[in-house]
């Protein structure tokens, strides 16, 4: 065949062949349009969920002229900015050709507190009682409201005890912006004495005493795995630098908000005891991953860093704030790392572990915001902070989130051996007319226990013989008034929506137990197969914890199902 009868794409002569590459076009406007958002702003490829906020912020969605745009700036491909813009839940990618959501967007929370104080009820008032060309109502998982369920965001604005009136009162006034919370600062915060410890430690300090302090007092993560503080230092100081130190502040365990009661408060002394522990292990820099659904924190925490920096306290930029993106998965710490790396929150496979290698590839010390709150008052106070209460045979403290069927919701630090009792006297007792039925002791990924097993310390190690574990102390109670099997089908649905989908077990499982858990009758020996499944074929937590709901229901509401 002659040279000139071939037929092709790049084929030369007029009319004939492609003008253009394939994929997107570049759109000068959107270009312009990035280039005025991100300004002098260095062109990292792990600022590319940063980025994706400012677009999102700026302009109420991701379109796909903008997403072009941003791609070509960061130099990756459009479907590497693809598939982080879908993979996370507070972005909203428009096609070509796609209409825009409204510029109002009401999130209704519809995690089991809020389900309990009425959520169903006020989604379903809202989608009545608003035009949907102006306001978008959507479904939304755990904010971190518990104690003021039901909880909405309003745009960017948390707000609890949620009615129609209330929601519509605050759109009509523009009531829909973050507000920082009352804090102390760093003027009050150092009258008091605070960094003084730091400074001394900086000085002449030595980290192997400050670990064995840590290690006394009995300090273990307090963001659910419970694993001795102290000793993390060790693994992360035994690899060659550079070292870094990453914060997990996404707490979204449904039920959890101890790490927005005490960020609310004394955001100091959590940033004390994390450049302390950077101090420990010699850290080049600290990341501090806070969740999307706490605003008003962002806002107080971009405040008080920037004076930590004015004062000299830290190098500009030694501390980086980052900003999730509504994604449960990123809770895990290898998640969240690969979420500060500026990707999907997908869990790593492990071995390596963090503390070898952790962000972008180097050795990583990652604390819960409360750990590190602790960390700090240890080193102020003396392991006697934690070590000195003892109560049922147990010692230290817990922070305990408590909602539901109480009369006064909130974080209530009692001794780390109270039970479920305890707790619920702490909490002013049962709502009238409500009688004790079953509590969560620590997240959905806990399951239920019944009213009977009240004698149960609610700490590490205590719960583990009766299969399940007190995780991050997120305790909601139910009553005489609420069905067990309800419960846990709310549980299994936010673990069908927050899998990240890698592994099939998981991502398969928990869309299998949703269907078998809304029959009137469950298949106890096919669910508790696909349990076993899960259990054990799951690459990260979320997997491997979901089934507990389903076998604490058969195991003790089993007249329920």
């Amino acid at each position: 065949m002659a040279l000139e009868d071939q037929k092709g794409v790049w084929k030369s002569g007029r009319g004939k062949g492609r003008v253009t590459p394939k994929g997107r076009q570049l759109e000068d406007a959107a270009h312009a349009d990035v280039l005025a958002l991100l300004g002098d702003r260095a062109r990292s490829r792990d600022l590319l969920i940063e980025f994706l906020h400012l677009l999102q912020d700026e302009y109420g969605h991701l379109s796909a002229a903008h997403l072009r745009a941003l791609a070509e700036e960061m130099r990756l491909s459009m479907a590497e900015v693809y598939e982080v813009a879908t993979f996370y839940a507070h972005f909203d990618v428009v096609k070509e050709g796609e209409t825009p959501p409204p510029a109002m967007t009401i999130r209704v929370c519809d995690s089991l507190s809020c389900e309990l104080a009425g959520a169903e009820q006020l989604l379903a008032a809202l989608e009545e009682g608003m035009d949907p060309a102006e306001v978008r109502v959507v479904r939304a998982p755990c904010m971190g409201q518990c104690d003021v369920a039901p909880a909405v965001a309003l745009g960017h604005k948390p707000l609890g005890h949620a009615d129609v009136p209330k929601i519509k009162a605050a759109i009509a006034a523009g009531d829909t912006h973050p507000v920082m919370p009352d804090h102390q600062g760093l003027a009050d915060y150092v009258a008091g004495d605070g960094y003084e410890t730091l400074k001394a430690l900086r000085a002449q300090g030595d980290w192997e005493e400050v670990q064995a302090e840590v290690l006394a007092s009995g300090l273990r993560g307090l963001g659910g795995a419970g694993f001795p503080s102290g000793k993390k230092w060790g693994f992360v100081r035994a690899n060659p630098g550079p070292r870094y130190l990453a914060v997990n502040g996404d707490e979204g365990e449904p039920g959890t908000f101890k790490d927005r009661y005490y960020l609310e408060r004394h955001p100091h002394i959590f940033l004390e005891g994390m450049l302390i522990a950077a101090w420990a292990v010699e850290a080049e820099r600290c990341f501090i991953y806070m969740r999307d659904e706490y605003p008003g924190i962002l806002k107080a925490l971009r405040q008080e860093i920037a004076a930590l920096e004015q004062a000299g306290i830290v190098e500009p930029g030694y501390i980086d704030l980052r900003r999730g993106a509504g994604a449960y998965i990123c809770g895990e710490e290898s998640a969240m790392i690969e979420s500060i790396e500026g990707k999907r929150g997908i869990p790593r496979h492990r071995p390596p572990f963090v503390a070898q290698v952790g962000v972008f590839g180097r050795p990583t010390l990652v604390h819960n915001i409360e750990t590190l709150y602790w960390v700090c008052k240890i080193c102020r106070e003396g392991p006697e902070v934690l070590n000195s209460v003892e109560l049922n045979g147990r010692k230290g403290l817990r922070s305990y989130s408590v909602s539901g069927r109480v009369a006064k919701p909130g974080v209530y630090l009692l001794p780390a051996g109270s039970t479920i009792d305890d707790v619920i006297a702490a909490a002013g007792g049962m709502v009238e007319g409500h009688q004790f039925k079953a509590y969560q002791p620590g997240g959905p990924s806990s399951g239920l226990l019944p009213a009977s097993m009240n004698d149960i310390p609610l700490d590490f190690d205590t719960l583990q013989p009766h299969g399940t574990f007190i995780g991050s102390a997120a305790v909601v109670v139910l009553s005489d008034q609420d069905k067990a099997r309800d419960a846990a089908l709310n549980m299994l649905r936010f673990f069908e929506d927050e899998s990240c989908g890698q592994c099939t077990p998981c991502r398969a499982g928990c869309e299998k137990a949703v269907k078998l858990m809304q029959a009137e009758h469950w298949n106890a020996p096919l669910l508790e197969e696909l349990c076993q499944t899960m259990a054990d074929a799951s690459i990260c937590g979320l997997g491997q914890a979901a089934p507990n709901p389903i076998r604490m229901v058969l195991k003790h509401f089993a007249g329920e199902v």
